[in-house]
C-alpha cells in the first residue's frame, strides 16, 4: 500500500511540476510582451552631449527611474522587456552630472556616438481634395427662415441697371 501511495505521489508531483513547461510550449497561446521602465534606445543616447543641463536630459530621456539619495548627481535609467515569454532583456544607462547640473559622463549598456547627431526633418505633404459645397453655412441658416430666395451677391445685370438709372425730378 505504501509503495502504491509513494508511486502515485511521485507521478502526481512530476505531472504538476511539468505543467509550467507544458503551458509555456502550447502553440497558439498569446503571451503579452511586458515592458518596464523608461524606453531608452541608441538614438536617444546619441543626442546626449557633454555640458547639457538636467532639463535638456529630462526632455530627451524623460524622468529617471532611480535617483540615489546619496548620489543626487547620478540618474539611472532602467529598461527591461520580456518579449512573448522569452528571457528578460534589461538595459541600464547612468547619466552623471557635476555640481553645476551639467552632464559629465554616461555609463551603461549604450555608448554615445562621437559625431554630432542631427535628426533628419520628417515632413509629409498631404494633398487634400477640394470639397464641393452646395451651400454655405449662412445660406443653410437663412434657408431655415425662408430667406434663401434673397440673393445679396450682385449680378452683372444689377450693376448695369443701378449705374444707368438715375432719378429725375420734374421741374
Amino acid at each position: 500500500m505504501r509503495t502504491v501511495f509513494f508511486c502515485s505521489a511521485l507521478i502526481a508531483s512530476q505531472c504538476l511540476s511539468g505543467c509550467t513547461t507544458i503551458l509555456e510550449n502550447i502553440p497558439g497561446v498569446y503571451k503579452v510582451e511586458v515592458q518596464q521602465g523608461n524606453i531608452v534606445d541608441q538614438t536617444m543616447i546619441d543626442q546626449i552631449r557633454p555640458n547639457m543641463t538636467e532639463r535638456q536630459v529630462l526632455y530627451i530621456l524623460g524622468s529617471p527611474m532611480l535617483i540615489d539619495n546619496f548620489r543626487q548627481k547620478r540618474w539611472d535609467y532602467l529598461y527591461s522587456t520580456q518579449p512573448s515569454g522569452e528571457e528578460r532583456q534589461q538595459k541600464k544607462v547612468s547619466i552623471l552630472f557635476d555640481n553645476s547640473d551639467q552632464v559629465i559622463g554616461i555609463q551603461g549598456d549604450f555608448k554615445p556616438s562621437l559625431q554630432a547627431v542631427a535628426r533628419p526633418p520628417v515632413e509629409t505633404t498631404v494633398d487634400v481634395p477640394k470639397r464641393e459645397i452646395e451651400k454655405t453655412m449662412w445660406q443653410k441658416i437663412t434657408g431655415l427662415f425662408g430667406l434663401d430666395d434673397l440673393d445679396d451677391t450682385p449680378t452683372p445685370d444689377s450693376k448695369r441697371i443701378n449705374s444707368g438709372s438715375q432719378l429725375k425730378t420734374p421741374l
